[in-house]
């Protein structure tokens, strides 16, 4: 498995009770994004490619299985007296048209902020509910992985950054987007926009070990284990709610 370093832990820790349970199985799981993981995918480097972002282009002709969605969090660090921000104050923020807080919400001090790499599904996902034609601004801080986010928001009081929810932790502070905070409630009432797919993807006819995991995946006991590390299992969202992004 390889590709995006949001699915990455999830799937880390989903492998290793997979492979507690079934003989002679030995699952590798790699980073580099979720491109990558759609190129490794349709290459056949990998047998399943991580995207944590809809398939795009040439990547439809693989088969995406969703096992989770995940809420993307705009964090800050907590002594930030920032609660909430609209979308148009963040798009302003990454473009760098507004530049010290007290032009959006809190004391005067320089905005500092933390964006994804390209190729990320993060950054892909952020960049198409937040930013939408704009780019982010040359100036903002770039970081290959969620966990690099976190800890340059974690220790710089003028930083801000987007990370999975499930990574947010005592170290940074999660803010509202348009009154609303993340939670796993939220995501599945659709009243919390920032959303992406967790999603497994495939070449036509994978290996039997490759579908054996996925169903794993689906099952009860993985989705359980997926929801007490902060992501928001798929019947939750599927279940008489809409779909993100609808």
């Amino acid at each position: 498995m390889a590709g995006s370093t949001s699915v990455q832990p999830f799937a880390e820790l989903l492998a290793d009770e997979y492979m507690d349970e079934a003989e002679n199985m030995i699952i590798n799981v790699q980073g580099g994004g979720s491109s990558a993981g759609a190129r490794s995918a349709l290459s056949g480097v990998a047998e399943i490619g991580m995207l944590s972002r809809k398939l795009q282009g040439d990547e439809k002709a693989l088969i995406p299985t969703t096992i989770a969605y995940d809420a993307i969090a705009v964090v800050v660090h907590p002594s930030n007296p920032c609660q909430d921000l609209g979308i148009e104050e963040i798009r302003d923020i990454f473009a760098g048209n507004a530049t010290d807080w007290s032009e959006v919400q809190g004391e005067a001090r320089k905005i500092h902020p933390v964006a994804r790499e390209e190729g990320s599904g993060t950054r892909g996902a952020f960049d198409e509910i937040i930013m939408g034609e704009v780019e982010v601004s040359p100036g903002a801080i770039v970081q290959d992985s969620n966990g690099a986010v976190r800890e340059i928001v974690a220790g710089d009081p003028s930083a801000i950054g987007y990370i999975s929810l499930g990574l947010v932790d005592k170290r940074v502070k999660a803010i509202a987007v348009q009154g609303v905070f993340p939670s796993i409630d939220t995501v599945a009432d659709n009243t919390y926009k920032l959303v992406r797919p967790m999603i497994l993807a495939t070449r036509e006819n994978p290996v039997k070990e490759a579908d054996s995991f996925i169903s794993f995946c689906l099952s009860e006991k993985a989705q359980s284990m997926l929801a007490q590390e902060g992501l928001i299992p798929v019947a939750a969202v599927q279940s008489g709610k809409a779909q993100p992004g609808e």
